[in-house]
């Protein structure tokens, strides 16, 4: 079933005591990772529940398409369920997409979080129903482990925040790659999925947007190559500026001579936008930020960068609100 995004879509707040349903769309899930996860969220004051299958696995998968759909579709159901986060990202969210009742989720917005493989997620989610997205933290990647979560970043997304912003305060390693300022929807997610969305039903829509991307472990010459499929695509004639990610387990040999900074002027310097690296939001060190996607957001690259949220991602509790202007 295809529902075609008519506006924003924000799903309501989350707040202390609320229920946090846990699903795994994608990789299995090593279940001492996902305890440590489980109690850092109690400790925050969220209740998280989960389905005994989450822990299933079926090759590279956590279980079948069938449970890791019908796990999805009953987290949104549920009434009680106020947010969902992911557990893991991994290989396999791209299954599901064919199988998804968009109608059912349509009817249920929920603050979606995760990142890596959800980003397949969060962008269709996005582009045909308008939610809001929320790239961040996971259960067992970033709640499992000290100083996982970028705890006000969170905060703000899930709190109705209207304004807020990511200083070099927030990710100390953000740098300028190319100044300039712009405003735009902020949309994006992993890199590596957002080329393989490219010919696909489910393409990536990038007019108006503050791209972030991000990635691990990919040779430059690989990230080259993946932008200039961006390029050559037409996705970044319309993109108003650009931010990366720490980029982890990305740089060249040290002998080689030149950076991945380097490589990312040399591929879209031409653009003539505005271009940031180093926000520490997906595969990050520690202190993983969340952005909220689908929000208005504004990049600044001069002397340092920095990215401001100018609109709330959430709403009230009491209602759900559309904002035409996406």
């Amino acid at each position: 079933m295809t529902v075609a995004r008519s506006s924003l879509v924000r799903p309501p707040v989350l707040q202390k005591g609320d229920t946090v349903g846990i699903v795994a769309p994608a990789g299995p899930v090593n279940r001492q990772q996902f305890e440590a996860g489980a109690l850092a969220l109690q400790e925050l004051g969220l209740v998280p529940v989960f389905s005994q299958g989450i822990f299933e696995r079926k090759l590279y998968f956590a279980g079948g398409v069938r449970r890791r759909v019908d796990e999805l579709h009953e987290m949104f159901r549920l009434p009680e369920v106020k947010a969902i986060i992911c557990a893991r990202g991994g290989y396999g969210s791209n299954h599901l997409l064919p199988h998804l009742n968009l109608g059912l989720i349509a009817k249920n917005p929920k603050i979606f979080c995760g990142y890596s493989d959800l980003t397949t997620l969060l962008t269709h989610f996005h582009d045909t129903l308008g939610f809001v997205g929320f790239h961040g933290p996971m259960l067992a990647k970033d709640f499992a482990r000290p100083e996982g979560v970028h705890l006000k970043s969170f905060s703000c997304a899930s709190s109705g925040q209207p304004q807020w912003s990511i200083s070099n305060s927030d990710s100390p390693a953000m740098e300028v790659i190319c100044e300039g300022e712009a405003e735009g929807k902020l949309y994006g997610g992993c890199l590596s999925l957002l080329v393989a969305s490219l010919g696909t039903p489910y393409e990536i829509q990038t007019e108006d947007t503050i791209l972030f991307l991000e990635d691990l472990g990919e040779w430059p010459y690989r990230i080259d190559r993946m932008l200039m499929h961006l390029k050559y695509a037409g996705k970044l004639e319309k993109v108003r500026g650009i931010v990366f990610g720490e980029m982890l387990e990305c740089a060249p040999p040290a002998d080689s001579g030149y950076t991945l900074e380097q490589v990312i002027t040399s591929v879209l310097g031409d653009l003539k936008i505005p271009i940031a690296f180093g926000l520490r939001s997906g595969h990050v060190s520690a202190e993983n930020i969340t952005l909220p996607i689908g929000v208005r957001a504004r990049l600044t690259v001069a002397d340092s960068a920095s990215l401001e949220i100018l609109e709330a991602a959430t709403s009230p509790r009491s209602e759900t609100i559309k904002a035409g202007r996406n």
